[in-house]
């Protein structure tokens, strides 16, 4: 049992890079152009698949964080 805990630990400390890594390539400056976005919206949604197994908190905070970094931006636009 003692090696699945460590295998656990290891696989939560790769997410926590990865989430990192991920978190990075998401900024505008980055992720330009439509097919980027696209990208980004798989490699978040492929995170947030695996991390929603992890027990770790800071794994479940990189997903919340680069789940907001695909929702859409609103604007508000004022009709006269």
């Amino acid at each position: 049992m003692n090696q699945l805990a460590t295998v656990d630990q290891a696989l939560d400390e790769m997410l926590v890079e990865l989430g990192g890594m991920v978190l990075k390539l998401s900024s505008p400056q980055v992720t330009r152009t439509p097919e980027e976005r696209h990208a980004l919206a798989c490699s978040v949604n492929q995170y947030s698949v695996c991390a929603a197994r992890s027990g770790d908190p800071r794994v479940h905070q990189l997903k919340a964080e680069l789940e907001e970094t695909i929702k859409p931006h609103l604007r508000l636009v004022a009709s006269r």
